[in-house]
């Protein structure tokens, strides 16, 4: 197999991960605050994500220079998760789905205010026809909500955690100082485990775990191996095989993904005109992997 296909693979998989832990959180959003859920996932991720370092790149104490850098990527990242499955309360999976395709449009924005990114024309299309799309399902294809920009609740606090996760895609890139990928993520998860615990600690103390349904656990355990541990890996795998516009690209991919878990969870088919704007995401996807 080629090196792109592999990478191309890799990244349908991770779409298909990521997209999985929208269908669970709607299912246990309401069962335990997301900062109790999102503390003991990224504290299982940190161990899965430190042994992988541990035995293979190794942990440099040249890494703990600047900690700081770990702290504020963590605090975006952190939030990003935080207000993900605090909108998963009252958003669909579908809608919130479509907000994610907005990252990327977002991450295009920051990417310039950064780093100084400039987007060619057909990605800026590719972008503006995603966000078309990610829009119309947000809005329940009803053109009168849309004319009255009436967005629910759940998504509007989604929306401002994609804002956090835009703004920590190009940081990633302007803080790292040489440290290998793995390395790095180990310290912004570690950082945001530590954060996570002491922002949380009240709803940490007050959870009673052992009485927590099982699909809260299922969703942790799902978030923090799948949806964390395994897409990281996914991901820096398919980045060494794809230019960064097309491993960007999958993520459209994520309301059609998400549609099929529903449906495997017992969920309802989306309408055809809601269908229709899933269909406009895929019509970014193939923009964005053209040649």
């Amino acid at each position: 197999m080629k090196p792109a296909h592999a990478g191309h693979l890799a990244m349908l998989a991770f779409s298909l991960l990521v997209a999985g832990s929208f269908a669970l959180g709607v299912l246990a959003a309401n069962d335990i605050s997301p900062t109790a859920l999102n503390a003991a996932r990224f504290w299982i991720a940190t161990a899965i994500i430190g042994g992988v370092a541990w035995v293979s790149t190794g942990l440099p104490a040249s890494a703990a220079i600047a900690p700081w850098r770990y702290v504020l990527l963590a605090a975006f990242f952190a939030t990003y998760f935080v207000l993900m499955f605090e909108g998963l309360k009252t958003a669909p999976a579908v809608s919130a789905a479509a907000v994610f395709t907005l990252t990327p449009i977002l991450a295009a924005g920051f990417g310039y205010l950064l780093l100084r990114q400039v987007l060619t024309a057909r990605m800026a299309l590719a972008l503006a026809v995603g966000a078309l799309g990610a829009l119309w399902v947000i809005f329940q294809a009803d053109l009168s909500a849309a004319l009255k920009f009436e967005i629910g609740r759940g998504e509007i606090i989604y929306f401002w955690g994609c804002v956090a996760h835009a703004i920590y895609t190009p940081l990633v890139r302007k803080l790292n100082r040489g440290e290998t990928a793995i390395v790095f993520t180990f310290g912004t998860l570690l950082a945001g485990s530590v954060m996570l615990t002491a922002w949380g600690w009240r709803d940490l103390v007050a959870t009673d775990w052992m009485a927590l349904p099982g699909m809260v656990w299922v969703t942790i355990l799902y978030t923090a191996i799948f949806a964390s541990a395994a897409t990281f890996t996914l991901l820096q795998f398919a980045t060494l095989r794809l230019p960064s516009s097309k491993v960007m690209a999958y993520t459209y991919l994520t309301p059609s993904w998400v549609i099929l878990w529903n449906i495997a969870l017992g969920g309802a088919v989306p309408s055809p005109l809601v269908l229709a704007g899933v269909g406009l995401t895929i019509v970014a996807l193939i923009l964005l992997l053209r040649e």
